[in-house]
């Protein structure tokens, strides 16, 4: 399978985001990564609700969401509502965490489960098989352009086993500190996802970024 990339808008210029977001359609990138913080889970804030609308609206490419918030059962209602395919929420903040996955499934979207870099990829094995997808942190989440943390690779391949014990169809993604050198060392690991932020939108030519960057596999 060919790798999937979601640039994460989070590093976009949001004083022109419409031109932004026309530049991923025209690109080899298949997704946009949407953080979604609120401030207290992450020590950060993003951007609200009008702005997924506004990508949305913009967007040919489907919605990658995470949710980095507390509490994330109160708005998958309202994320189904925007049409997002994917919706992402952290192990560390479910307290019935197999319902919020079904009910996640249960209104459209593909459901996704994140992991801090701290917490342990064994506590998933008894929900990978509901997941469609799991996000492994691969750095402290709540700010783009932090160092890729080096853990991430066996952590992956930790994770890859799991996958295929229980069988699950589960795809890995991988945020934080993904660029050229490391891109190519993930996927080798089992890695099938990538968020790239700063890389992409910090560089002279996006379009040819993203286009090495699809190369590397």
């Amino acid at each position: 399978m060919s790798i999937i990339l979601s640039p994460s808008i989070l590093n976009a210029d949001f004083g022109h985001l419409k031109s932004e977001i026309e530049m991923l359609n025209k690109s080899e990138s298949d997704w946009v990564h949407l953080d979604i913080m609120d401030g207290v889970f992450v020590p950060n804030i993003s951007f609200g609700t009008p702005v997924v609308e506004e990508v949305k609206r913009i967007s040919v490419k489907p919605l990658d969401t995470h949710l980095m918030i507390i509490n994330p059962d109160s708005y998958i209602d309202m994320f189904a509502s925007f049409g997002v395919y994917n919706l992402t929420v952290h192990l560390e903040t479910c307290k019935h965490l197999h319902r919020t996955v079904q009910y996640i499934k249960s209104k459209g979207m593909k459901a996704g489960v994140s992991v801090n870099p701290h917490t342990s990829v064994e506590l998933l094995e008894d929900i990978i098989i509901d997941c469609d997808l799991v996000l492994i942190m691969s750095v402290n989440p709540g700010f783009g352009g932090q160092h890729f943390i080096e853990n991430t690779y066996s952590r992956v391949s930790k994770l890859k086993e799991i996958i295929l014990k229980r069988n699950s169809k589960a795809l890995i993604e991988v945020d934080g500190g993904v660029e050229l050198n490391n891109i190519g060392k993930l996927h080798q690991a089992g890695v099938d996802v990538f968020v790239v932020g700063s890389f992409i939108f910090k560089s002279k030519d996006p379009l040819n970024t993203i286009h090495q960057l699809k190369g590397k596999i």
